[in-house]
């Protein structure tokens, strides 16, 4: 889709914005779950169209006890098609050839254990959606609802970010109405919560991912590792 045609959907509320595009009849669906806040809500939309969507985590090795125990239970709880997406090596096996590449070099860490792995996955897929909002991060103050992204391969995507320009207040009211448990991190002030090595408590209360890599850098790659097409 060109610019002038994804620009009026930047008008429309995330549900209606979901109705459209499986009306389009857009392709294979996908969602990447980091079980936040942002993208239990998105799931919750999506399911509610599609109760098999397939569940992309990036089950990087280094995440916290906590997200690992909220990720089964909802997995469970929601009957969800949870798809684990792991590194070629194990976290053992990397930290032996490379030592422990999240102290000196993250960025490269997060390539091997995080990016690598999703660009793989979503080479099954026509649309991805995310939980992005555009007030994360100054990386993100760009984003639109929908766009049309190259993977390495060549293949194009359409990468969807429903929440694009909500606030995290009206997260939290849609979680709070719909009764979604939120992962237990959050009750002890995480707002960002990414693998427990790289994550701690936000510096800065006005920036949550301010808690993220110890402000060495703002992304993880997953969301940037793909071109956009303009």
């Amino acid at each position: 889709m060109t610019p002038q045609l994804l620009e009026p959907l930047e008008a429309l509320s995330p549900e209606v914005l979901i109705d459209h595009l499986l009306r389009e009849g857009s392709g294979r669906v996908c969602i990447t779950c980091s079980f936040q806040a942002e993208d239990m809500t998105v799931l919750h939309m999506l399911r509610k169209r599609i109760p098999e969507v397939p569940v992309l985590f990036l089950d990087t090795g280094y995440h916290f006890a906590e997200t690992y125990a909220y990720r089964d239970r909802i997995a469970t709880q929601w009957g969800l098609n949870l798809r684990n997406l792991t590194p070629t090596m194990t976290v053992k096996e990397q930290e032996k050839s490379f030592g422990i590449l999240h102290q000196t070099h993250p960025t490269r860490c997060c390539l091997l254990r995080k990016v690598e792995p999703l660009t793989v996955a979503l080479e099954d897929f026509d649309v991805w959606f995310t939980g992005l909002r555009r007030d994360q991060s100054p990386t993100r103050k760009n984003l639109m609802k929908v766009e049309q992204h190259r993977l390495p391969s060549g293949r194009s995507i359409a990468k969807i970010s429903l929440l694009a320009d909500w606030k995290w207040h009206q997260v939290s009211e849609y979680v709070s109405r719909h009764n979604i448990e939120l992962l237990p991190l959050y009750h002890l002030g995480y707002f960002s919560i990414g693998c427990e090595p790289c994550t701690t408590l936000p510096v800065d209360d006005s920036d949550p991912r301010s808690g993220r890599w110890r402000g060495k850098k703002l992304e993880c790659g997953i969301h940037t590792f793909s071109e956009r097409v303009d």
